[in-house]
């Protein structure tokens, strides 16, 4: 099974034999993958119904559940990792899931469209209009999308609240890691991808 590039990326961060929540989960693609390649234990949370039945037909256990009212059915650091994949944007409450994710597990991976990449900066700031990318197709009146931010927002995010940065690889808009988006992340990043965990105390 190939798994598009960022769920590749999040895939080498997890460990064989691990405990796995994938928030977001889709049709439960990278657990899947995760379950046949690493031996790994998880269960996927996803809202739409018609992606919990192509999951559950793959095998996946899944629950389905809106992120926005919490995690409060699962127990504190009940799984190694929390996965959150280009779905923390379309949360209502972006900054308690991100808690609630460190909460449940003892690290987590998000991964998110990057909106200061210079495409989305060049259509707002020249011609005006709100961005659309292949990390954010959708037009501003029919999109999921309601918290938006740049890698520098969400690095700071983490910095406000205690979260250790482990590793982050930026991808462009051909999903790959070249020299320019490793130099300049928050210009020429179109996906950010971040393995982090509360600061040890």
């Amino acid at each position: 099974m190939k798994l598009r590039q960022d769920l590749a990326i999040i895939a080498e961060w997890i460990p064989p034999q691990s405990r796995i929540l994938d928030l977001g989960c889709g049709e439960g693609e990278l657990l899947a993958y995760l379950r046949a390649e690493k031996g790994v234990q998880g269960y996927g949370v996803e809202i739409e119904e018609d992606r919990v039945v192509a999951a559950i037909r793959r095998g996946i256990p899944v629950i389905q559940q809106d992120l926005d009212q919490g995690l409060k059915n699962f127990a504190d650091q009940s799984v190694d990792t929390v996965v959150l994949s280009l779905t923390l944007q379309a949360s209502t409450y972006p900054r308690q899931l991100l808690l609630e994710m460190l909460r449940v597990g003892r690290e987590v991976i998000v991964t998110f469209p990057n909106m200061g990449h210079w495409h989305a900066r060049w259509q707002l700031g020249v011609l005006g209009k709100m961005p659309t990318t292949d990390a954010l197709p959708h037009t501003w009146y029919d999109t999921p999308n309601i918290h938006l931010c740049t890698i520098r927002d969400f690095e700071q995010l983490c910095a406000d609240n205690g979260i250790a940065i482990h590793q982050r690889v930026v991808l462009n808009e051909r999903r790959r890691s070249t020299w320019r988006n490793r130099l300049l992340p928050n210009l020429f990043g179109e996906v950010a991808l971040y393995r982090c965990a509360l600061v040890a105390r």
